[in-house]
């Protein structure tokens, strides 16, 4: 290395730690002021592109949207649709017309384009605006397909929206509940002095601060803000929140340590055995400092397979299927947070997911399935699984369970950006995945298997096709009775099951961690992060 070298790396490392210093101060007590128990703060490793709810298509911008914006209706932690800026609603007996009351005590954020008053109230038309906006081809939202179904809407009156639907689609209130369907002004989406994604204007329970990218994102409390608690004191609790952007993981989980966050979510390899027991408890020396929250999260992780590869016949993919112990796989690599109890794709906490149908775990029937198929080959089998660096350590572990069957496993790790694009495009034989949800229900996960779905347009990554699985996937939507859907559901995902386009290999957990002081925080099943409901003592 040359003294240049050596030279640019020290500063860069100078750098490192003075921002550190500014951005989490230098106190090393996790003793905090009255003012500070005012601050929620969480780092966001993956970094945040915008903060424009129609491109709101990851985690990282869904939870910091979520804090600045609202829509139709909001789902609670049960996934059950509830009022948001529509205080009632009513959907047709066809299931194609439905018509929403709006709130008539909705503001937006404050801002000098409104005039004299700084803010406005929210109306129908903004819906109407907010929804034009999204599908326009000037924009180029990934969230169109949110209104795929919807074949008309309009302002009734300042308070009534109407929407009308092409054909019946039962979990449509579910889709308005995504960020891609919030209302914005158009007062400032439409200035162009304003770079809306670097400033946006919502309803939300915090409005936008200050964002210094890749350091620090600030919002505050919206004095405005129409929600209320039980009691009828309003909404939120906390003076703001404050997102840091340290792209490393364990980074991120000693500044929690050290009281400098207030929240972590999930579990990473650099700082999960040091956190959690083999059995997914607590460690002893955190017990009294942090609180752990769990429960089901909608996240299926599989390996899929390129069904247009016929050099994986479904012999081998059963084989690979049974041959490896999901529960002990979770407990030494998850350290419990997941469930090895797989059916199909519906995870647990849908209706569709059904345990009659439960992947067996049988080494000796994959031997012998393994042992038939070498005798009809001239030449040993050979598999490529491509993954990518976070999911290593479960492809190691599948690759050893293999190799004692007699195959030949070839991991092939790539980045995240790469693995996607391939998947994508459909060049990869057998890749590692996972969906979580978009909306609470199982026809989002059974779409994987839809054959008009096959990608680059839509998510049929694996290029499964199955006449009787199409039939049923279009006779879903016509299906309005709830329990009945959920049995149709099953029936569906056992079909794509025996076909075996996919190695189901868990069903994930939401694992949240959070400083005692913390309440007012629980868990659900899509992971949203609502922060007002949060206050710290």
């Amino acid at each position: 290395m040359s003294l240049q070298s050596y030279k640019q790396i020290s500063d860069w490392k100078l750098f490192f730690i003075l921002l550190l210093s500014i951005v989490f101060g230098a106190c090393n007590s996790h003793k905090q002021t009255g003012d500070e128990n005012k601050v929620f703060r969480y780092n966001e490793s993956a970094n945040i592109q915008t903060l424009d709810p129609a491109f709101a298509r990851n985690q990282a911008i869904i939870w910091p949207c979520n804090q600045l914006f609202n829509g139709l209706i909001q789902l609670n932690d049960s996934l059950i649709p509830q009022p948001d800026i529509a205080k009632s609603w009513t959907i047709s007996n066809d299931g194609l017309v439905y018509t929403f009351t709006l709130r008539d005590d909705v503001y937006f954020h404050k801002h000098a384009n409104f005039g004299t008053d700084s803010t406005r109230v929210v109306v129908a038309d903004d819906f109407v605006y907010s929804f034009d906006r999204l599908l326009s081809e000037k924009l180029a939202s990934p969230g169109t397909w949110v209104f795929q179904n919807v074949k008309d809407y309009k302002a009734v009156n300042d308070t009534v929206l109407q929407i009308t639907l092409g054909k019946p689609f039962p979990a449509f209130l579910g889709l308005l509940s995504m960020k891609y369907a919030s209302v914005v002004p158009k007062e400032i989406t439409e200035d162009p002095a304003i770079d809306f994604r670097s400033n946006p204007i919502g309803t939300g329970p915090f409005y936008f601060k200050i964002w210094e990218e890749n350091i620090k994102l600030v919002l505050r409390r919206n004095p405005n803000y129409y929600e209320k608690d039980i009691n009828g004191k309003q909404l939120p609790y906390l003076e703001s929140v404050a997102i840091t952007f340290l792209p490393d993981k364990q980074s991120g989980f000693l500044q929690f340590v050290q009281g400098k966050l207030d929240f972590i979510s999930g579990l990473d390899p650099s700082y999960k055995d040091d956190l959690l027991t083999p059995a997914g408890d607590l460690q002893e020396k955190y017990k009294e400092q942090i609180k752990m929250l769990s429960g089901p999260y909608l996240n299926t992780e599989y390996l899929g397979f390129n069904m247009n590869d016929e050099q994986i016949p479904l012999s081998l993919r059963r084989a690979l299927s049974m041959s490896f112990d999901r529960e002990k796989m979770i407990t030494y690599l998850r350290n419990g947070m997941g469930s090895g109890k797989v059916s199909g794709i519906i995870p647990e906490g849908l209706p569709g997911y059904e345990t009659a149908n439960l992947v067996e775990y049988n080494p000796q029937k994959a031997r012998e399935l393994i042992k038939e198929l070498q005798a009809k080959s001239t030449k040993p089998i050979e598999i490529t699984l491509s993954t990518n660096n976070t999911y290593l350590d479960i492809a190691e572990y599948l690759q050893r369970e293999w190799q004692k069957l007699g195959l030949k496993v070839t991991i092939d790790a790539m980045p995240p950006s790469s693995l996607r694009q391939a998947i994508a495009t459909n060049k990869l034989s057998f890749f590692r995945g996972s969906w979580i949800a978009d909306y609470p229900d199982a026809e989002n996960y059974l779409s994987l298997f839809y054959s008009k779905n096959f990608t680059p347009n839509g998510p049929n990554y694996t290029h499964y096709s199955n006449p009787e699985f199409d039939r049923m996937y279009e006779k879903a939507f016509l299906i309005n009775d709830p329990n009945e859907r959920a049995v149709h559901y099953a029936e569906m995902d056992a079909i794509a099951q025996a076909d075996q386009p996919v190695i189901v290999l868990f069903y994930d957990k939401v694992a949240r961690f959070v400083q005692k002081n913390v309440h007012g925080m629980d868990t659900n099943p899509m992971n949203s992060l609502h922060l007002k409901y949060v206050r710290k003592e």
